[in-house]
């Protein structure tokens, strides 16, 4: 859609969208006032406004990828529940798990463990932890911020994903010493012990579902609820799941087979995604899940678990009806990151931060405005093509042109604020994809989740500033 530059009045959708979220606690509503209020700064109609917004939001290849895989997530978990399967593992690990620290740490290590995809990790585990940690009476914002954690956070951290690949594509567009995606992959392994925030996001999760640093803020309040009245949700709130996914249940007499469906289709979603990556530099995630959706209904039908094709469809169609509600604010999100972007939201943001660059502040003051670009923005991937060939040509020729620790680690500076944002933005897909697989209240997530990011991110940047001086 067409827009402008309307300065720092390209952020009022945004800011009102996220008010209005903290204050009503209603995401859809709060993202949909944003998105018709950018609409008319633009100087359209409200709803012709709307009708092009929607259209350039979501008529595009990016959305409708990113709609597919959560349809066929939807649709594989939905047969996870039919074959009875994840109650199968609950039970399986509730006799390793006894308490809540291990089944903390046991999500967190399981969320770690899919580095291959910020989309699939976080609806696989909580989808496979969810009644383990209900059992140990571990509040579902808890475990949405356990996932969350070990997501994005996660796939920046680790040179075999689509993450490092991108990154290397828009470093290789940069030029110079970075003549090629080969070398921009190498700028990326070598910025990784750099990425402070993605470390610290990461560390500090593990900690504190270890219980070796206690819970404080807004979570504090939810684990003593969880733990001393058993609600796992707090009076009132609304988890972002579909009444749909909680009706299936499997068919009397059958037992599912946690092998062979449930490590199986896992099995075929991996060796997917990293054989792709490895034989073809990208990874097919889609491409993962319908194969994986696909075998397992083939195999639920041949198995009996099906009471003809009527209920095999209406499974499939309840779990996509469940991971309805995260579709809607997704929709919502990428719509009111449409506007913010036609209004020069970006541009707004690194424009005010360019007149504070100097050598010594240029990591610091580089992961700040990637931290406050993806918060408002919701997009990490967005964040570094706006700031990568704004700043590492910066860094380059503060390196008299040659790579070094200071190209290294302003690209970790890059990576880790784009990140922030991916990681607790209410307006970001892995936050949205988290609040989901935990089935916890999207804003319970994002306010519960806050300190902690916030804690992570001013710990990064004490240890940027640092290293700006050094280097």
């Amino acid at each position: 859609m067409e827009g402008g530059y309307y300065g720092a009045l390209s952020l009022l959708p945004i800011i009102l969208a996220l008010v209005l979220a903290f204050i009503t606690k209603d995401a859809i509503l709060a993202l949909f006032i944003g998105c018709i209020v950018g609409v008319i700064i633009l100087g359209q109609d409200p709803a012709t406004g709307l009708s092009k917004l929607f259209q350039a939001a979501l008529g595009n290849a990016d959305f409708i990828w990113v709609l597919m895989i959560e349809v066929f997530i939807g649709i594989l978990i939905a047969f996870f529940l039919k074959a009875g399967v994840t109650q199968g593992f609950a039970d399986i690990v509730s006799k390793k798990v006894r308490t809540r620290r291990s089944a903390q740490v046991t999500a967190w290590l399981l969320g770690m463990f899919v580095f291959f995809s910020d989309y699939f990790s976080p609806l696989f585990t909580g989808t496979i932890m969810r009644p383990v940690t209900d059992r140990m009476k571990v509040s579902r914002e808890k475990l949405a911020y356990l996932l969350d954690s070990t997501s994005a956070p996660v796939c920046t951290l680790i040179p075999i994903s689509g993450w490092a690949v991108y990154v290397a594509g828009l470093l290789a567009n940069v030029g110079g010493p970075i003549s090629s995606k080969e070398v921009g992959l190498s700028v990326f392994i070598n910025s990784i012990p750099y990425n402070f925030y993605g470390l610290i996001a990461v560390a500090l999760a593990g900690l504190i579902a270890a219980g070796i640093i206690p819970d404080f803020g807004p979570m504090k309040r939810a684990e003593k609820r969880a733990i001393e009245t058993g609600k796992v949700l707090r009076d009132g709130a609304t988890p972002l799941v579909g009444v749909e996914l909680e009706k299936i249940s499997p068919k009397e007499g059958k037992k599912g087979n946690v092998i062979l469906h449930l490590i199986v289709p896992v099995l075929i979603i991996v060796c997917i995604a990293v054989g792709t990556f490895i034989a073809l530099g990208s990874t097919k995630i889609l491409e993962a899940f319908i194969a994986a959706t696909l075998y397992l209904a083939i195999i639920l039908w041949i198995q009996g678990y099906f009471n003809g094709i009527k209920d095999m469809v209406d499974t499939a169609l309840n779990g996509v009806k469940g991971v309805l509600p995260a579709i809607t604010i997704l929709a919502l999100a990428y719509s009111i990151n449409t506007v913010t972007k036609a209004l020069g939201g970006p541009e707004f943001v690194l424009s005010i931060t360019r007149g504070w660059m100097t050598p010594a502040l240029l990591v610091g003051i580089t992961f700040v405005t990637g931290a406050l670009i993806s918060f408002f923005s919701g997009t990490s991937w967005g964040t570094y093509a706006i700031l990568t060939p704004f700043v590492i040509p910066l860094a380059l020729e503060l390196s008299n042109g040659t790579l070094g620790p200071l190209v290294y680690a302003a690209t970790a500076a890059i990576v880790g604020g784009g990140v922030f944002g991916d990681h607790c933005s209410p307006v970001s897909d892995t936050t949205i994809l988290s609040s989901f697989g935990s089935a916890c209240d999207h804003m319970d997530h994002v306010i519960t989740q806050m300190p902690y990011a916030l804690t992570a991110a001013l710990l990064a940047l004490i240890l940027y500033l640092i290293v700006g001086v050094i280097l």
